[in-house]
């Protein structure tokens, strides 16, 4: 009975471990809801854009940015983050035209993470955009990432997120590694104890 209760609690052990490497490929932040959404046609301007990620928000490391379709940035306020959501006020109104929403965060595991959309605005009452401005449109990219996101907040290279998905794969960095060595010294030392505890047994049975 004895030997049954230690095989389990090493069992138990051991599932733990495993599932510790894990950890690290899930925490990285992701968008989860964006408004205006995401290729948006819009027949009234937002005053506002708010995004909405799976993770908290760090305010100082939360950038959000709105450009035209000349790639000039239009005046918002800084963000407003609450939780998860973090929110900029358009400070001017938009006119008719696509405009690219740019993001940077951070992840809990310090991972910057950053994206990008499009909307567009079709404002039957505003007037057409100019034919600079449709000429200097650059090709829709989708959500790939723009310059601007990343320049603008330097530091470490941000993780993109092509499509507001969850975190790529290889993204893994220094700490992956200092678990995976935890991990591998911890099974050493569960298999040592096994190995004590079989020997224990088979000279108890010897004894007697």
């Amino acid at each position: 009975m004895r030997t049954r209760s230690v095989t389990a609690l090493l069992a138990a052990v051991l599932t733990a471990l495993l599932l510790v490497p894990a950890t690290p490929a899930a925490a990285h932040n992701s968008l989860q809801e964006a408004t205006p959404a995401r290729d948006a046609r819009l027949t009234a301007a937002p005053t506002q854009v708010t995004l909405r990620f799976l993770q908290r928000l760090n305010p100082s490391f939360t950038t959000i940015t709105v450009s035209d379709a000349g790639q000039r940035k239009v005046p918002t306020s800084a963000p407003a983050v609450d939780g998860v959501t973090g929110t900029v006020t358009i400070d001017e109104p938009l006119g008719n035209g696509t405009y690219t929403v740019a993001y940077r965060v951070v992840s809990s595991d310090g991972h910057p993470v950053q994206g990008s959309y499009r909307f567009t605005v079709a404002d039957p009452a505003a007037p057409a955009p100019s034919a600079s401005a449709s000429a200097a449109a650059p090709a829709s990219t989708g959500a790939d990432t723009t310059a601007g996101a990343g320049s603008a907040s330097g530091g470490p290279s941000a993780v993109d997120e092509p499509d507001a998905s969850g975190p790529r794969a290889g993204d893994d960095g220094p700490p992956v590694a200092l678990l995976a060595g935890g991990a591998v010294a911890g099974l050493l030392v569960v298999a040592g104890i096994a190995l004590l505890v079989a020997r224990r047994a088979r000279a108890r049975r010897t004894d007697h």
